[in-house]
């Protein structure tokens, strides 16, 4: 209770006044002691503030440690690792050894488009907008061939050991690596950003929206226009075939379980296992990041830095999985 400072001066003219009145000394000592409660929990509160402000402190302090050194991202950083509040690391995880970048490859001068490792194959492939394909040897980590198609690439695909597909602009390259032959598929318009193969089939997605369709004559080794599929109304940048996707659409539909939120726009995905046989999902956002999730939690496991986006996301066999960017740079990680 507090005592009423215009009653201790005799001029109160409130009635009823929220102050206390009253010339008992019980009165004055009853309110003294109500005001030293009230400051004692004006002092909780002001501690319980700074306890706060410190908490969101240390939050931000170790968000920082886990933001990318922009200068060191330039590579000319004043501080260096050791003084600079910042990460000095092309990666960070939450375990001690989750993963670790085992070799950068160097051999484009754009950006990467597309990265793929045949099954069986000890060959790595990359292909990038500067317009070439790049062969790597996974046992030394060098380029034993370029193949430069001129143009702009937007996707690559195999189908059997022979057969390398390009997707370019306005047409698709069918490559032969055992005699060096090269077929031109002239029908897209615009760049080719996803390619497929089934049936003796091959389906290309383009910058119009359109799907296009060949097939294959075992009989001429040669592709003849089969079919366009519409409906897309702006580019289509992947294609998933499969011979029981009608039929299984028949039975039932599809239901979403889980939705998860990017703050940024999401450029690519990837499944991974790590060491353990869980299942990791690799997606890179466009604010030059690859964050990996645990799956089904979508628990943050780390994070990958690159110079620019990174727009192509790969796994390999043995726990390896790869990441290309903007500036061309092919890097290869292990679990």
């Amino acid at each position: 209770m507090v005592v009423c400072k215009y009653w201790q001066r005799g001029c109160c003219n409130r009635y009823p006044c929220p102050f206390l009145h009253g010339g008992d000394n019980k009165w004055v000592r009853e309110a003294k002691a109500s005001n030293s409660n009230s400051n004692s929990n004006s002092n909780s509160r002001k501690t319980e503030k700074k306890e706060m402000v410190w908490r969101r402190t240390e939050e931000k302090e170790k968000e920082k440690e886990r933001c990318l050194c922009k200068y060191f991202l330039h590579g000319h950083c004043k501080y260096g690792a050791d003084r600079c509040r910042y990460l000095h690391a092309w990666s960070w995880s939450t375990g001690a050894h989750d993963f670790s970048l085992l070799t950068p490859l160097h051999g484009h001068s754009k950006a990467i488009t597309a990265i793929l490792q045949p099954s069986g194959s000890d060959k790595l492939l990359s292909s990038s907008e500067d317009g070439t394909v790049n062969f790597w040897d996974c046992h030394t980590g060098q380029c034993i061939l370029t193949l430069n198609f001129g143009t702009e690439i937007g996707c690559i695909m195999t189908d059997g050991p022979s057969s390398l597909f390009v997707g370019t602009r306005d047409s698709v390259k069918v490559y032969n690596t055992e005699n060096n032959t090269l077929l031109s598929l002239s029908g897209p318009a615009g760049l080719v950003y996803a390619l497929a193969a089934h049936d003796n089939k091959l389906f290309a997605g383009t910058q119009t929206g359109e799907i296009l369709v060949w097939r294959f004559n075992q009989a001429t080794s040669s592709f003849y226009p089969y079919a366009c599929l519409t409906g897309h109304r702006q580019a289509v940048r992947s294609l998933v075939i499969g011979g029981d996707v009608w039929a299984k659409k028949d039975k039932g539909g599809m239901e979403v379980i889980y939705t998860h939120s990017e703050e940024h726009g999401v450029l690519a995905l990837c499944e991974t296992s790590d060491a353990t046989g869980q299942s990791v999902l690799s997606c890179s956002v466009n604010d030059q990041t690859v964050r990996l999730y645990n799956l089904p939690s979508f628990l943050e496991r780390g994070r990958i830095f690159a110079k620019k986006e990174v727009q192509a996301l790969q796994t390999g066999p043995g726990g390896l999985f790869f990441t290309g960017d903007g500036t061309g740079d092919l890097k290869v990680w292990k679990w």
